[in-house]
C-alpha cells in the first residue's frame, strides 16, 4: 500500500495485470495477443503453431514489460 501511494505522488500509474491469451484459428493457425485486465490489446500475431504462438505471445510481453521498467529506470534517473 506504501508504495502505491509513494508512486501516485511521483505522478506514475500504478501497472496493471497482463496476460497472453492463445486463440485456435481453423485452418491459419493460432493468434495470440497481449492484453490488460479491461481487454485492450498491446500487441497481437498468428503463427502456424501453438508452441510459436506461446513463444512469440510471451516475447511479447516480456518486451512490453522491459521496456516499462527501463522508462521507470530513466524518468526517476532524470528526477536526481
Amino acid at each position: 500500500m506504501y508504495a502505491l501511494q509513494d508512486r501516485q505522488e511521483q505522478g506514475t500509474k500504478p501497472v496493471g495485470m497482463f496476460e497472453v491469451i492463445l486463440t485456435r484459428r481453423k485452418r491459419f493457425g493460432w493468434r495470440w495477443q497481449v492484453c490488460d485486465q479491461s481487454g485492450k490489446i498491446f500487441a497481437d500475431g498468428f503463427e502456424r503453431t501453438r508452441p510459436s504462438a506461446k513463444y512469440h505471445g510471451e516475447r511479447a510481453l516480456f518486451f512490453l514489460l522491459s521496456q516499462a521498467y527501463l522508462r521507470n529506470r530513466s524518468a526517476a534517473s532524470s528526477e536526481d
